[in-house]
């Protein structure tokens, strides 16, 4: 049976994928998001990838948000020793009265900022892929695996969309 809250499944480094490759999917992101919810109503956008799940409407805005954070906490790990990043709790900010707004608004906000994010990913050297920030819940995150991490969490969300068309036929 199939695991709706993992469409591809659970969080695993694939060691065999390239630093290319996980970039690649972040370039991806955009235009496959976009592809994936082309069509759709505001009644399918409203309709949860599982029981207790977002929304896809809040899916598309959860990756805007998320993104936007993974991208300044690059930034701040590639200008700062260390940094202590700040988390945030990603489940209320899914309640917010912007969580409801149209999703080009969020599909605009990762078209640009994944333009920027893997401007700066490619111009970044193995050694700046070993800089590190500290998540106050988490620890110590490189670099290097924080872009494992957000190209399988591209992929993740856009399952969770994708599984959903798919299951109800749309």
């Amino acid at each position: 049976m199939e695991d709706l809250r993992f469409p591809i499944g659970p969080y695993e480094p694939d060691e065999n994928e390239s630093r290319e490759e996980r970039i690649q999917a972040i370039a991806e992101l955009p235009a496959l998001l976009r592809a994936a919810v082309e069509g759709l109503t505001d009644e399918q956008l409203d309709t949860r990838y599982r029981p207790g799940g977002w929304t896809l409407r809040q899916t598309v805005h959860h990756l805007a948000d998320s993104h936007m954070n993974s991208y300044c906490r690059f930034k701040l790990a590639l200008t700062e020793d260390r940094p202590v990043i700040r988390p945030y709790y990603e489940e209320r900010w899914a309640d917010l009265a912007d969580s409801h707004l149209p999703i080009d608004v969020s599909l605009s906000i990762i078209e640009g900022l994944h333009r920027r994010w893997v401007a700066m990913l490619e111009a970044m050297t193995g050694e700046d892929y070993q800089r590190v920030f500290e998540h106050p819940e988490s620890g110590t995150w490189k670099l290097e695996n924080a872009l494992a991490l957000y190209a399988w969490h591209s992929r993740h969300h856009t399952a969770h969309i994708t599984s959903t068309r798919k299951r109800y036929g749309w």
